[in-house]
């Protein structure tokens, strides 16, 4: 898709949640400062999602015990959301609904797969490929890690032509480097997402923004 595609079309909408794994929370393998402090913001959106009849995906890690994305095998990470750990799940207070889309991405053994859009449903279909399936054109992001997984999602999403708003309220990074986060967002703004704290902002098509 090319972008600007999305020009005069009426939005058709989902919340992407990023991965809300116990990992990359308190306790896990590898925390996100805030990672469960985001968590009922992310319940209030999810929520507001459903009244609104948006369809909501989360997407999760999902790697291999042998990868080339752990310190072990020439990575930068220590082992985090190997696959059927518990790690790997989603964090147990997160209300994600019955029908949510679970998109499974990092699962090969020589990528990273910080994008959702490296990542695939139970039955093996794209995500772009599902988006586009539903007539989605427009996508709210929230979720972990703002300079990682958030901003590598967000900025393949306006490569393929979606309207993105990051929720900045739901979103934390990690913070290897202090700073990194708040660059992320930066980046992101400047590449083409909104940053909104609310449903509220409507994506408007790229380029009038």
């Amino acid at each position: 898709m090319i972008r600007g595609s999305n020009q005069g079309r009426e939005p058709h909408q989902a919340l992407l949640v990023v991965d809300v794994q116990r990992d990359f929370c308190p306790g896990g393998a590898l925390v996100a400062p805030g990672g469960s402090r985001l968590v009922p913001i992310i319940n209030a959106y999810i929520a507001e999602a459903r009244d609104r009849g948006r369809p909501v995906y989360a997407s999760r890690d999902w790697h291999p015990a042998v990868t080339t994305h752990f310190k072990a095998y020439g990575g930068q990470w220590p082992p985090h959301c190997v696959q059927g750990t518990p790690g790997a799940e989603f964090h147990p207070d997160l209300n994600l609904p019955a029908d949510v889309r679970v998109i499974s991405k990092g699962d090969h053994p020589e990528a990273p797969g910080y994008s959702v859009f490296d990542g695939h449903t139970a039955t093996g279909t794209s995500f772009l490929d599902d988006l586009r399936d539903r007539g989605i054109n427009s996508l709210y992001v929230a979720g972990i890690a703002t300079e990682y997984c958030v901003k590598s999602s967000v900025l393949d999403a306006l490569g393929a032509g979606l309207d993105v708003t990051v929720l900045s309220d739901a979103v934390t990074g990690i913070d290897v480097n202090p700073g990194d986060a708040d660059s992320a967002l930066a980046d992101m703004r400047h590449a083409g997402a909104h940053l909104a704290t609310s449903f509220e902002t409507v994506p408007q098509p790229n380029g009038a923004r």
